[in-house]
């Protein structure tokens, strides 16, 4: 008897799911696991606390669906409260288990967790899929480890290759076997208030999915997609497809049904555009591993950075001199989402105004975000702070005038209350001396 494991991540749904339907063909028992890893719950180096309230939300939605969808094919999900190498080595150890199923990371901490199991149970059949990125290794023009050092070179390398058709879900998988290891249970489902317009899961995604194509939105999407605040601005897809609830070869598959309909334009061109920068970040952070984490990454550069506690804390509760990134900060803690646009200004004014060590900002982007992805924020944080993938070096925005860009009529602003701050950037200067407020609180 044959008994495979499916580690999920960053993958939570049925569909489109190729270690699935290999595991339905290989194994005749089967465990499905996610680990919720503990130093998500941590604080962290960079003065973060951990996973917030909106990410795990979010991900306990996501559970909870994929759970049901586990349940109507005849099969369980198992959740760990341990960190993976623990989680597998145990289950390994205590249940003779003959395939491992998972999908390549892109982290680096869960590449080294997958090289430590493959090195510590070498008889386990490892079948690495690539359920998260839109292409295989084999289908790139290049190793990865020749990654083009910029994203428009990758970009013409591999625009118009061919993407997978997605693949349906399963109807049955074999079922579980019967084991009993603290810590590793099957997942009670939670009940969950939902205050978010976005919610968790692969149900609520493929409505998403099917909503936003079903309009004339994709044809606007490039005169949009820089606002601020508004659901139709944007797609809104980057959150289910941080969670894996959503693969990027079925928006593709969306992108090319709606462009067969309606035709093609350069707005339906920049959805895959932004699938496209998704993708480079994705096999950027396979390339480069732990560099992806270091102040100056690629360059090796000193960066300006330094840590102030007091400002990173105004920066992180929307209380600068700046309203513009004060309204941007406050939407972010609230809702656990921010537009893109919003993301580089922000990061633009930690760095440059503010004087701090980018990392503190990718660290807190990854405690807030619901769609934090791993590549993709800290790869683009890199490229703000002029330290990654970007020949141009550094992008300081002038915060003037993409508040007149942006916000010229300050709507934004006023929802967010970005004009609501003490006044005072620093209590104390350099020599620690107390800096006494010029002024009274701005109203």
């Amino acid at each position: 008897m044959k008994l495979g494991v499916v580690w999920f991540t960053v993958d939570l749904r049925c569909s489109d799911q190729h270690m699935l339907w290999r595991a339905a063909q290989e194994v005749d028992y089967l465990v499905c696991l996610y680990c919720d890893e503990p130093h998500n719950n941590r604080p962290s180096r960079y003065s973060t606390q951990g996973m917030s309230a909106n990410r795990r939300r979010f991900l306990e939605q996501g559970l909870n669906d994929l759970a049901s969808q586990l349940a109507t094919m005849g099969q369980k999900l198992f959740v760990s409260s341990m960190d993976a190498v623990t989680s597998l080595n145990l289950l390994l150890n205590e249940i003779p288990i003959s395939h491992l199923y998972h999908n390549h990371h892109e982290g680096w901490n869960e590449q080294q967790t997958l090289k430590r199991i493959a090195s510590q149970f070498p008889d386990v059949r490892l079948h690495l899929n690539h359920g998260l990125s839109l292409f295989t290794p084999s289908q790139l023009p290049f190793d990865v480890a020749n990654l083009p050092d910029s994203f428009s070179k990758f970009r013409r390398l591999v625009e118009n290759l061919d993407v997978f058709t997605p693949l349906p879900a399963l109807q049955k998988l074999p079922p579980a076997p019967t084991f009993n290891i603290q810590h590793i249970s099957p997942w009670s489902k939670k009940r969950i208030e939902n205050e978010s317009a976005f919610t968790g899961g692969e149900h609520a995604a493929m409505d998403q999915l099917s909503d936003y194509f079903s309009t004339d939105l994709p044809s606007q999407y490039k005169a949009t997609r820089n606002e601020l605040d508004g659901w139709e601005n944007s797609t809104k897809f980057s959150p289910w497809l941080a969670q894996g609830s959503l693969s990027a070869r079925q928006i593709k598959a969306s992108i090319d049904v709606y462009e067969r309909d309606h035709g093609a334009s350069e707005s339906t061109y920049w959805i895959y555009f932004e699938l496209l920068w998704r993708e480079y970040f994705h096999w950027y952070a396979t390339r480069y591993g732990k560099q992806l984490f270091l102040p100056g990454s690629l360059t090796g550069k000193q960066t300006q950075g330094s840590y102030y506690a007091k400002r990173f804390r105004k920066w992180s509760q929307g209380n600068t001199p700046y309203p513009l990134v004060n309204a941007c900060m406050k939407q972010l803690n609230e809702t656990g989402f921010m537009s893109n646009r919003g993301r580089q200004i922000v990061a633009s004014c930690l760095i440059y105004e503010l004087g701090i060590d980018w990392r503190y900002g990718a660290a807190y982007f990854e405690e807030q975000l619901i769609d934090y992805n791993v590549g993709s924020n800290w790869g683009n944080w890199q490229y703000i702070a002029g330290v990654g993938a970007d020949p141009r070096g550094s992008r300081h925005f002038n915060l003037e005038r993409q508040t007149e860009l942006y916000a010229s009529k300050h709507l934004f602003i006023d929802k967010w209350q970005g004009h609501i701050f003490d006044g005072q950037l620093d209590s104390v200067d350099a020599a620690d001396w107390p800096i006494y407020p010029t002024s009274s609180p701005k109203p």
